[in-house]
């Protein structure tokens, strides 16, 4: 797609619309900033541009701006199917988002990393992967820096490793990847994508556009992946935290081994040469060591820096131990499959704290995985309620109610007892309460660290 002169409208003044301005103009285009919220000020939407100059609108759009439009850029927090997109769409205007818009002036090697839960740690390992071996390494996207305040760094030398959610791939036409991995998908923003068959389609654009002499690692023991690795373009990689494979890598009694046409390499001690826990974790891991196989990585570099990879912050992240009680902040489990995650890391009883945002999820498989590990739990938000009636469905009746998540917090510090573990694992989004998990993470920590011993 040719970006030169051409009418550009951009909707959403976040941090993902600033970049896309901002690139779109390196570019040549002739972008326009749109926001919907009608609170939002001409003046606030300029300050956020800084020194880029283009054309701004609040809440309404005019009409000749709608009718010059040439391409529609969305930020990912823009749903696909409103009303107001679908009239660009009938029009036949292209519709792209950052990822996408970032890719067409991509000039070097992109690794894409998506999947509902254990994007954030495996694309952070990747990236310290990478950037022990090649030169030039940009870590992008999802993880929080736009992909289009990178791109024009990028040489043909150069690699890109990007998180990339489903919001984001709904918008991407050509995006191409020389390695991509899904590393599962279970339920989750279903208010936004309506079914799971769209939420799948989703996920699986990140490798549609693949060649057969690309790669795609891929999660054995997800359903989906292994249905779609019958139709993936790309070369499938497996990884496996269950099975022993012919081929791939997979997890066994505390090793990760490497499979080949059937004969199999120990390749790391998960207790000794991992700082990371959990089996969530060591997926992460064999996702990564795939990953680095398939750029060629020497095996010596990969384990040198998974031994020195420490946990990504607000992901089942050791905060302290005050009073004998171990203290985690796992915020990032926003939905009920993370969070499963986070109860499987605890090697003692633990004080949870749950709730938040409603997404439509369920949380029968979160209540069932306390499986009693879970001592007490402490529930806030919108959806408290919700579930504490799946709770007590399911035989579990040691549930406290909080108004704020202060009174959560001191309500798990009086129920918790040396030896125990108090976790936050929300299961929920942090929407509502906090603008965002880190924020939810950062005053959990503050809480901690400022308890006396």
């Amino acid at each position: 797609m040719e970006l030169q002169n051409k009418k550009v409208l951009i909707v959403g003044s976040g941090k993902s619309g600033i970049a896309a301005a901002g690139l779109l103009v390196k570019a040549g285009a002739l972008p326009v900033l749109f926001d919907s919220n009608e609170k939002l000020t001409i003046k606030e939407m300029e300050e956020k541009l800084g020194n880029i100059q283009i054309p701004c609108y609040a809440g309404d759009l005019p009409e000749d701006i709608k009718k010059e439009t040439e391409v529609l850029v969305l930020s990912p927090g823009v749903p696909v199917d409103l009303p107001f997109v679908e009239a660009f769409k009938a029009l036949g205007v292209p519709v792209i988002g950052e990822i996408e818009l970032a890719y067409l002036l991509e000039k070097g090697r992109v690794i894409a990393i998506t999947g509902t839960n254990g994007k954030t740690t495996t694309t952070t390992l990747v990236g310290d992967i990478m950037k022990a071996h090649f030169a030039d390494v940009f870590v992008v996207g999802n993880i929080g820096n736009p992909y289009t305040l990178e791109v024009t760094k990028t040489d043909e030398n150069s690699v890109t490793v990007a998180e990339i959610s489903s919001f984001q791939l709904e918008t991407t036409d050509t995006f191409h990847p020389v390695v991509s991995a899904i590393l599962n998908i279970t339920p989750d923003h279903l208010n936004r994508h309506h079914t799971m068959e769209n939420y799948v389609a989703a996920k699986e654009a990140v490798a549609v556009k693949q060649t057969g002499d690309e790669v795609c690692v891929l999660n054995y023991e997800d359903a989906y992946l292994l249905d779609f690795a019958k139709r993936c373009p790309a070369r499938v990689i497996f990884f496996s935290s269950k099975h022993k494979l012919e081929d791939g890598y997979f997890y066994k009694e505390g090793y990760i081994y490497r499979a080949q046409g059937g004969s199999s390499e120990q390749i790391l001690n998960v207790h000794t040469d991992m700082n990371l826990v959990g089996i969530c974790n060591v997926e992460n891991v064999m996702a990564a060591l795939a990953i680095a196989e398939s750029m060629n990585v020497p095996k010596e570099t990969v384990l040198r820096v998974i031994k020195e990879f420490k946990a990504v912050e607000h992901r089942i992240e050791y905060v302290a131990e005050k009073g004998g009680v171990l203290y985690y902040n796992d915020s990032k489990g926003t939905n009920p499959d993370a969070a499963i995650q986070g109860i499987r890391a605890m090697d003692r009883p633990t004080v949870l704290i749950g709730g938040g945002y409603d997404k439509g999820s369920t949380y029968d498989e979160w209540i069932e995985a306390f499986d009693g590990k879970v001592k007490c739990l402490v529930l806030l938000g919108q959806t408290k309620e919700k579930i504490a009636e799946c709770a007590r469905a399911h035989g579990f009746s040691d549930i406290k109610m909080a108004e704020t998540f202060k009174e959560a917090f001191d309500i798990c510090v009086e129920a918790a007892e040396s030896g125990d573990a108090v976790l936050l694992s929300p299961a929920c989004a942090s929407w509502g309460m906090f603008p965002n998990y880190e924020e939810r993470g950062r005053i959990f920590k503050e809480y901690v660290n400022a308890l006396k011993e």
